[in-house]
């Protein structure tokens, strides 16, 4: 098994100067329907594909239903799932207010077992030039560090964000990113994977 990634020489401009980097990002995945995962799920298990599709609609509503109560529900095999908050913090408790909400949250924390998967997964990258052109096609030798949740508040209650905003959070684990684009380490600025390179101080550019 392995994660396959692609960079692709892009145009990239900050302010009046426009430069080529490599942009690493994921290479897109087809999602899978619901149904290919059950039906894998009872061939895999042994019982009929009813009697899991019974099982999956079962386990859905009940996650469904606790996490909307407050609690942390374990998804089996992979981790935990609860739902949480983003909100601007005040001083007086008469400012206490549903509107200081300002998201709310679906966080999800993997298992050991997960990371530690995710971890030993080889991440293959291919290069492409800005033609299209594939010039290269390595696999990756990083550490294999994965990215914990964003709350490192002890007391589990979330931790504070600059400008007064809080994340809340009934469990230890903040925000999770799951997913997503691979950063590439680019000159002049941070490029996050996409199509769109954001400069650090404010200006926003993007390839060609």
């Amino acid at each position: 098994m392995s994660i396959k990634i692609k960079a692709k020489e892009r145009k990239l401009k900050l302010g009046d100067s426009e430069f080529y980097r490599y942009v690493m990002q994921p290479e897109l995945y087809s999602a899978l329907a619901a149904e290919k995962v059950i039906r894998e799920a009872a061939l895999r298990s042994g019982v009929s594909q009813g009697v899991m599709q019974a099982c999956w609609d079962a386990a859905g509503s009940v996650i469904k239903a606790w996490a909307t109560e407050g609690h942390s529900v374990a998804l089996p095999g992979l981790g935990t799932m609860r739902f949480g908050l983003s909100a601007k913090a005040v001083e007086d408790v008469n400012d206490v207010k549903t509107g200081l909400i300002k998201t709310r949250r679906i966080v999800f924390t993997p298992s050991t077992d997960l990371k530690q998967e995710l971890k030993d997964t080889a991440v293959i990258i291919t290069c492409y030039d800005r033609n299209g052109v594939e010039v290269k096609r390595v696999t990756s030798t990083d550490p294999g560090t994965v990215e914990e949740p964003d709350d490192t508040d002890p007391n589990g209650t979330g931790g504070s964000s600059t400008g007064g905003n809080t994340q809340q959070g009934g469990n230890t684990g903040g925000g999770s990113n799951t997913g997503g684009n691979t950063s590439g380490d680019n000159t002049g600025g941070d490029s996050t994977g996409g199509d769109d390179y954001h400069d650090p101080d404010g200006g926003t550019n993007s390839d060609e």
